[in-house]
């Protein structure tokens, strides 16, 4: 659609009229209604970035460098230059930017350093219907800058679909202005039963469409990349098999936010003449990308979601029913330049009586621990995390989990108070165990290993061969895996994960990055690129922390013998203290972990190693604990009995009160046996690491009580 004939340029002066009577306003804009694009346009039209940058917040970042692309395209200006974007890792921007799109997790970032946000003097929370974690957490400050800046800053609430009355009210209530979207009529139709495979019921309904309907490009909804792969080559395989001549030509185009960027915009770019696009997406294409040209939508019913349980510690990344509003924002996607179709995979009574009304915010289901670190990073007094205004506040579990986590890496003193390391930390673009890390590491002398651990780290997805399959459900299949890695990769000299995650990069800088080495071991090329600006970004920002004290040189590169990692394996301990796995023991030919009275599996592609006997280390740290079809321990390493001791030490009583910023007057006291990633009658326990056998009756032991418990 044209962008002079979007729906929300009616609305312009009307628009206008409101934000500049009022502080805060909610604008509702349907799918299509132009309101990514168009307002900041509208905002920059009447001079409002005269006096500083109008921000659009996006939850992805595909979204933020997409939307910039388009608006800085109908500007005609250069993208970087009066339109640009800044994402993690990514500036795009300069002195001469007025429209800058940014994730919300930038934005968050960049009010550490102006509490105030003094440079922007318009800020749009777009796509606030997504609930992101980010996003939540910037109406909540929100709330209290439009309080300090009320004659010089405009806060814009924009959605798809969003509770306006609930949103309106939280911001004393503000007017609400609700624009129209699709033009075009979308025909519903429905499933006669729930399908068993949605894949296969997607590739069906795929190409009978393809066969039977008129032209128009047909968007697919999947649940993430393993879905998308999967049905892409099963489509692509199915048209070739068409008899020629028998319909038009055909192209088929994944769209996730692992995509590099070019294969990313190939979505945007009109087909060939008389040819089909197949467009095999995530929700990532419910209301953040806009696909002109889509006329058939197929709707699997379900979203890839990740959830995280604060009493266990462990995330689980779960397919789940959507919600009624995604079913609709999908639906939409097809009456964008003429009357189109939506074939939704399940019966109508599912629609109605199975899906949630709304989904779930993202602040409800997520580790909080980064968020938690950044409110505390503001230093204001008068904040108490326990009793923070949030639109939907997170259980109270949720933030006591983030406030223990945050003491034991020391970011936050028994307080609650910002530790001069939680402020060094906050600095970081990074989840808090990473940020603590490079921390210690920097007292250790190994912070070039650390950087380039955290890095790697940092990269979405997968990086070696092998390590994004789903788990097969047998210890003989997962046998078979560990068989896999190729033997040209070194193999973190048997201490686990992250040091042999250091030892492939470190083989790669010697050889000057080549992209065929990376290639021929069939490591992921984009996403090594990526590490490489990564490092280099996180070594400059510890600079700039230290006023360029910190010692970054090149080291020499010391491998293969266990000593050499000890100072970063102590780093890290430090910097996974709330994450700390013990007492590891083999069973079944498991490599599981006797965990809070359930065994926790290490990730079949680990490269952690047993000793003689069969055992594992009795203390290790793990990156991300996750449920597949088990619990499992994903990159993990080695660290030493008495590095780990002080840590659980600490945990034998707690005021979560105090943590919270509450003050002493309001004391609960959590102690280890009450709530504790540590069983209590364990914390003071300590078998030499020498004697064998003490581990292994140990081990044991423990082993048999919890199955007795069971």
């Amino acid at each position: 659609m044209a962008a002079n004939h979007l729906p929300i340029l009616q609305f312009e002066d009307k628009i206008l009229e409101i934000v500049d009577q009022n502080p805060v306003t909610v604008i509702i804009g349907e799918t299509g209604s132009g309101k990514s694009t168009q307002l900041s346009q509208i905002l920059h039209r009447s001079g409002y970035s005269n006096s500083g940058i109008i921000a659009v917040t996006q939850p992805r970042r595909v979204a933020a460098v997409s939307v910039s692309r388009r608006v800085a395209q109908e500007l005609d200006v250069r993208l970087g230059d009066e339109v640009g974007y800044a994402i993690r890792f990514e500036d795009r921007t300069s002195e001469r930017t007025r429209i800058k799109y940014l994730t919300d997790g930038v934005l968050l970032r960049e009010s550490l350093s102006d509490p105030e946000l003094k440079q922007y003097s318009v800020i749009i929370l777009d796509e606030a219907h997504e609930r992101s974690l980010n996003t939540d957490i910037l109406m909540g400050l929100m709330k209290r800058l439009i309080k300090l800046r009320a004659s010089n800053l405009k806060v814009l609430i924009t959605s798809a679909t969003l509770d306006g009355e609930k949103v309106s009210s939280f911001f004393s209530e503000c007017p609400i202005l609700n624009v129209p979207g699709k033009l075009f009529p979308v025909e519903i139709l429905y499933s006669s039963e729930q399908p068993k495979s949605y894949i296969e019921s997607s590739l069906k309904k795929a190409i009978d469409i393809h066969v039977n309907e008129p032209e128009g490009d047909i968007l697919i909804f999947m649940t993430g990349q393993d879905d998308i792969e999967k049905l892409v080559s099963k489509l692509e395989e199915k048209i070739q098999r068409l008899e020629a001549g028998s319909c038009m030509d055909a192209v088929v185009l994944p769209l996730h936010g692992s995509l590099p960027p070019e294969m990313q915009i190939r979505v945007f770019n009109p087909p060939p003449p008389n040819c089909r696009r197949f467009i095999v997406a995530t929700n990532i294409a419910e209301t953040s990308l806009t696909v002109d040209g889509v006329v058939y939508v197929i709707d699997s019913g379900y979203v890839k979601q990740r959830q995280y349980n604060p009493s266990s510690g462990m995330y689980s990344l779960d397919v789940v029913q959507i919600s009624r509003v995604q079913a609709n924002q999908r639906a939409g996607r097809a009456g964008r330049t003429r009357p189109g179709k939506c074939f939704r995979l399940y019966p109508l009574a599912v629609y109605h009586d199975n899906l949630l009304e709304a989904t779930v915010p993202e602040i409800q289901r997520s580790s909080l621990a980064g968020s938690v670190l950044y409110l505390k990073s503001l230093d204001l007094p008068d904040i108490d995390i326990l009793k923070f205004d949030f639109l939907d506040a997170p259980s109270r579990e949720s933030l006591q989990d983030a406030l223990k986590q945050l003491f034991l890496i020391d970011a936050i003193d028994e307080n609650g108070t910002i530790t001069d390391i939680g402020k060094e930390m906050s600095g970081l673009p990074l989840e808090p165990s990473l940020a603590r890390t490079l921390i210690e590491a920097n007292k250790h002398d190994c912070l070039s290993q650390a950087l380039t651990v955290a890095a790697m780290l940092s990269v979405e997805g997968t990086l070696l061969p092998g390590r994004s399959k789903s788990m097969d459900k047998t210890s003989k299949n997962i046998d078979k895996k560990r068989k896999h890695h190729s033997s040209e990769l070194p193999d973190g000299a048997g201490l686990g994960d992250h040091i042999q995650l250091l030892q492939i990069y470190e083989l790669w800088d010697q050889i000057d990055y080549s992209i065929d080495w990376c290639k021929d071991n069939n490591l992921q090329v984009r996403g090594m690129l990526f590490a490489r600006d990564v490092r280099k970004q996180l070594s400059q920002i510890m600079h700039d922390i230290a006023k360029g004290s910190l010692g970054v040189k090149r080291q020499e590169r010391r491998r293969d013998r266990q000593h050499d990692y000890k100072s970063l394996r102590k780093s890290l301990c430090a910097g996974y203290a709330s994450q700390l796995a013990e007492r590891m023991m083999r069973h079944n030919g498991y490599r599981t972990l006797g965990f809070k009275s359930q065994l926790v599996q290490v990730h079949p592609s680990s490269v952690l190693q047993s000793d003689d006997e069969g055992m594992l280390p009795d203390y290790v740290v793990y990156h991300e604990l996750i449920s597949t079809s088990r619990p499992f321990m994903r990159n993990v390493c080695k660290v030493e009995m008495r590095w780990a001791t002080p840590i659980l030490q600490r945990l034998e009583k707690l005021n979560v009160n105090k943590l919270s910023g509450g003050g002493v007057g309001q004391s609960e006291e959590i102690t280890a046996d009450s709530n504790t990633d540590f069983p209590k009658e364990e914390l003071n326990t300590v078998v030499p690491a020498d004697d064998s056998k003490s581990r292994i009756q140990a081990a044991r032991e423990r082993f048999l009580a919890r199955k007795g418990n069971k």
